[in-house]
């Protein structure tokens, strides 16, 4: 873990309410995809926690959604402010675990950490199918950027309005999809649909409202076939095998 502080390079909405915050600063904490920052907010005691969107060497890329007051006045910072966050933290996506063929599940927001392993995936030579669940047109983001990266992407949104009518489980019903290892990320009730229609092994990024971030305060401390474990420190992957829904 590390604390950093970070020089805003871009902050630019990407869907309603949603923005790309991309930060230059020390990011050697930072290590694969699946951890996240937790980044203070002027004015507020708790610190927001975010998952890494990208990352290299100079440069750490966060996709966030205004929820609060928190996010809010994270989305008024423009280039030039600076931003702390502690880095470094949380468990990662197990890349070596996918023989050749990945499924990518991501809802909403959800879809940011999934960027990262795409990359990785990509770079081991695998093959990726990604499936992003939005609510309308309006909301769709980063399928672009997806499929740069060589994956075939597929959009389903709950009123129709683009790609599919439905969940990303209504795509993997209505498609011939194949896959032999998957990665979700996203609200709860997409994440157990989604554990509940796949029969093949997978990793389950979880959402998860946090204190500390570190392990301390046990706040978003949850039960798993493995007994209680905390989503900031235990993970926030976890095999869907560990998850108790």
């Amino acid at each position: 873990m590390k604390e950093v502080t970070f020089t805003v390079l871009e902050n630019s909405p990407l869907a309603p309410r949603t923005f790309r915050m991309k930060l230059a600063g020390d990011t050697s904490a930072i290590r694969c995809s699946g951890e996240f920052v937790q980044v203070a907010v002027e004015g507020k005691f708790l610190r927001r926690p975010i998952s890494v969107h990208d990352c290299d060497w100079e440069t750490l890329t966060l996709v966030y959604k205004v929820v609060g007051e928190g996010t809010a006045v994270l989305s008024a910072k423009r280039p030039g402010d600076r931003v702390r966050a502690l880095t470094g933290l949380g468990n990662s996506f197990d890349v070596d675990s996918c023989p050749h063929k990945a499924l990518l599940l991501g809802g909403g927001v959800g879809a940011a950490p999934l960027y990262l392993l795409a990359k990785e995936l990509c770079a081991q030579g695998k093959e990726m199918t990604v499936i992003l669940g939005f609510n309308t047109a309006s909301e769709v983001m980063l399928a672009d950027e997806f499929e740069q990266i060589g994956a075939d992407v597929h959009i389903a949104t709950m009123d129709g309005s683009a790609g599919t009518r439905g969940f990303v489980t209504d795509v993997l019903r209505l498609k011939n999809i194949p896959y032999d290892y998957f990665y979700a990320c996203g609200p709860k009730p997409m994440l157990k649909a989604v554990c509940s229609a796949i029969h093949t092994p997978g990793e389950v990024s979880l959402e998860e409202r946090m204190g500390c971030g570190a392990g301390f305060c046990y706040g978003c401390s949850i039960q798993t076939k493995n007994g209680p474990r905390r989503v900031c420190k235990d993970g926030p992957v976890f095999k869907k095998e560990e998850l108790i829904w």
